[in-house]
């Protein structure tokens, strides 16, 4: 089944004098080529009809696992009784607070005070944070609205948001299929409307896979821009330089002006502001792996959309998009497993899979954790489970490949190239059914171990009403090309669709 929504997104960009001058919630803006007119409606109004439709859907797909909906909605008057108070004109206040009143979600998996943060672990159940991430510190602080935190899977390492504290989370195109991981539950409750914005992190795929299986905008920044602390689980060897936080919407126009919220005094290294000119940018597309024998050969409907795409870039914007590929990328999975394992600068190997299954507490014994699984006793997922009986795969022939795969794509991409490759080889696939194909995700991991900024874009829906999609990637610290080129699939092909429409 799919869900119904007749909501719509909010306009508003520059916080207003009053509040009756706040903006309800509009789409499709300039269909006819021109602004229609726009009721006016509070701050608290729009938090009530974000907090209305998360109670509608959630039932049906599980993504908010804890909601602070009192504390929001306090939240809002404030905001209300600012812009009444405000006497510093709208500009003043826009600058100030350019979140104002914008409902927020956030990944259960960051520190939102007062909200848990178990990333899908039974043993952690009773925890409460007592501060926020910076992350999200900086999204309140500019005006943002969390209405409570998503699903994840157990320990954010797998392809489904899964766990045996919180349950499945589902996606809104089709309950019986997956939202992906980790960030699922912010796909698939911002894919179904019930809100605005979201945060997510992403070390092989995290922000993007969930993105694509629920047909919205993400973004996996440069790493080293958006802080990564206030974050479970934690990062160790040199896993810090392959996580990226980063935002998630319906929109591709709110992807820039979060991160450069979420950038903080980062951003100006991304130099977000500058114009980019689509026509003087080089493009380049790469149509799959080279067939690697992992991973599943890409579903014909992506091929097309992405052939679309590529024949829609050259006829609009007169350039021509050079179709490649890299060998290397036929190892992506054990070129992305062998970054995970590197030691840090000290040479102290990565923290254990079922060290972190633990969390400090007794021993977690991966092949018990199985036969307790088999009599449905243990507390851990089959996956999270077969990740720690799988162990470390770090290889030196594999770190080779990758530096020649980087110094490759840095080459090709340089400073105004962007390259256009699938999202994942399949279309959101039933629930459980990542378990038969693991290493499916290196499509987007491949991209945490070269460090280079991706935009997910969605491109419209699939024969079966499932979104389709494709990534954008940028060299590095190029993060605008990304995003200026998201802007523009989103005008071409429509961007987000409404799922209660499939």
């Amino acid at each position: 089944m799919s869900l119904d929504w007749e909501g719509n997104r909010s306009t508003q960009r520059k916080p207003p004098k009053h509040k009756e001058n706040m903006q309800t919630p509009c789409t499709h803006r300039a269909e006819a080529g021109f602004e229609p007119p726009t009721p006016q409606v509070s701050s608290v109004d729009v938090v009530q009809a974000y907090i209305d439709r998360i109670q509608q859907v959630n039932p049906l797909l599980n993504a908010v696992v804890k909601d602070r909906f009192s504390a929001a909605l306090a939240e809002a008057a404030q905001a209300d009784r600012l812009i009444e108070e405000e006497t510093g004109g709208e500009e003043a206040l826009a600058d100030r607070l350019p979140l104002l009143g914008v409902p927020l979600s956030v990944k259960e998996s960051f520190f939102l005070q007062g909200m848990p943060c178990s990333i899908g672990l039974v043993c952690r159940a009773g925890f409460v944070a007592s501060t926020d991430a910076p992350v999200v510190a900086l999204l309140k602080r500019a005006g943002a609205i969390p209405l409570g935190v998503t699903n994840t899977s157990e320990l954010c390492m797998w392809l489904e948001s899964n766990n045996h504290l919180y349950g499945i989370t589902n996606n809104p195109y089709d309950t019986t299929r997956i939202c992906g991981g980790s960030s699922g539950g912010e796909g698939s409750i911002l894919a179904s409307g019930g809100s605005l914005i979201g945060v997510g992190s992403d070390i092989g795929g995290s922000i993007r896979m969930p993105c694509f299986f629920n047909g919205i905008f993400g973004h996996k920044g440069t790493p080293g821009i958006v802080c990564n602390e206030g974050q479970l689980p934690p990062t160790s060897g040199l896993q810090e330089d392959i996580l990226s936080t980063g935002p998630m919407c319906r929109y591709a126009e709110d992807l820039l002006p979060m991160l450069k919220i979420m950038a903080g005094a980062n951003a100006d290294k991304l130099s977000l502001s500058s114009e980019v000119d689509l026509k003087k940018l080089r493009f380049f597309s790469v149509a799959d792996d080279g067939g690697s024998l992992w991973t599943s050969p890409v579903d014909k409907q992506l091929v097309e959309a992405q052939r679309k795409v590529i024949q829609r870039i050259e006829a609009d914007l007169g350039v021509k998009v050079k179709e490649m590929s890299f060998p290397q990328l036929k190892y992506s999975s054990q070129i992305w497993e062998t970054c995970m394992d590197l030691p840090d600068k000290d040479g102290k190997p990565p923290q254990p899979f079922a060290e972190l299954m633990a969390d400090g507490g007794s021993t977690v014994w991966p092949v018990w954790e199985l036969i307790k699984r088999i009599f449905g006793k243990s507390d851990h997922t089959l996956a999270s489970i077969g990740l720690a009986l799988k162990g470390s795969k770090s290889s030196p022939y594999y770190l080779k490949m990758k530096e020649a795969l980087q110094r490759d794509m840095d080459k090709v991409l340089g400073t105004d190239g962007v390259l256009l490759y699938p999202s994942h080889p399949l279309l959101a696939p039933k629930h459980h059914h990542p378990l038969f194909t693991v290493y499916n995700f290196s499509y987007t991991g491949i991209f945490n171990a070269l460090a280079l900024p991706v935009t997910q874009c969605p491109l419209g829906l699939s024969e079966e009403g499932l979104p389709l999609g494709v990534q954008v990637v940028g060299g590095k610290l190029q993060d605008r090309l990304t995003l200026a080129v998201a802007l523009y699939l989103e005008k071409a092909f429509g961007g987000w669709r409404n799922p209660g429409t499939t």
